[in-house]
């Protein structure tokens, strides 16, 4: 499909920035030129640049209809006269294939006088807003991306996009009796005998019973040495 196919009825936009390096047709004074744009039989004039000589300024924009099969426009610039008819400073034909195949131009046409000697400069900017529209409609043209499904029905089987979490039941936050062995104690229990009994506070009671005789000899014997 042609980049360019369609333009019938379309718009380019031309801006006429300037020109430079004129042939002077004037002897006395500064020449005062213009420039014209012809497109099969439109056409459009840009104002007169008084005195503007050899380098002159416009920055004017024309928009032009397209038509099918005509891709060319013609540029001239004169020398505006009051007294006499207007002088051809030189005339160029601008190729638009650039501008309706990318949409945009930006250049400077070398300008031819009548003998085909060099005549100037003049710089065009051509916008041709339909190329974008026309290049995303031969994008569209291309298949639309579709990728091969499996006719069976087996599961996915390739890595998850995401961690997989596995869900338990809660843990007590103690371990069960049998999780540790049975470890000796650091300290070994105190012995009976280690240390004295402690001494009651209290005097023990009275006993309930008289106390034994001391001897076997009693009721006391006679002392021989001392009377009775």
């Amino acid at each position: 499909m042609s980049m360019m196919a369609g333009i019938q009825g379309q718009v380019l936009e031309v801006t006429v920035v300037g020109c430079q390096k004129l042939k002077d047709t004037e002897w006395f004074s500064r020449q005062d030129p213009y420039v014209v744009l012809e497109y099969s039989s439109t056409r459009h004039r840009t104002r007169t640049c008084t005195d503007g000589g050899k380098n002159a300024v416009f920055q004017e924009k024309f928009m032009f209809t397209m038509l099918e099969g005509l891709r060319d426009l013609k540029v001239a610039v004169w020398n505006s006269n009051t007294l006499s008819t207007d002088d051809l400073i030189g005339n160029a034909t601008i190729k638009l294939q650039k501008a309706l195949s990318e949409g945009y131009d930006d250049c400077t046409w070398t300008l031819q006088s009548k003998n085909g000697r060099y005549a100037g400069e003049v710089r065009l900017i051509l916008h041709y807003a339909a190329a974008k529209k026309q290049n995303y409609g031969s994008a569209q043209l291309a298949p639309p991306y579709a990728p091969q499904v499996p006719h069976h029905s087996a599961p996915y089987s390739g890595p998850s996009l995401y961690p997989q979490v596995q869900y338990s039941q809660p843990q007590s936050a103690y371990p069960p009796a049998s999780a540790y062995p049975h470890q000796p104690s650091a300290y070994p229990p105190p012995s009976a005998s280690a240390y004295p009994p402690a001494p009651s506070a209290y005097p023990p009671g009275p006993s309930a019973y008289p106390p034994p005789p001391p001897s076997s000899t009693y009721p006391p014997q006679q002392s021989p040495y001392y009377p009775q």
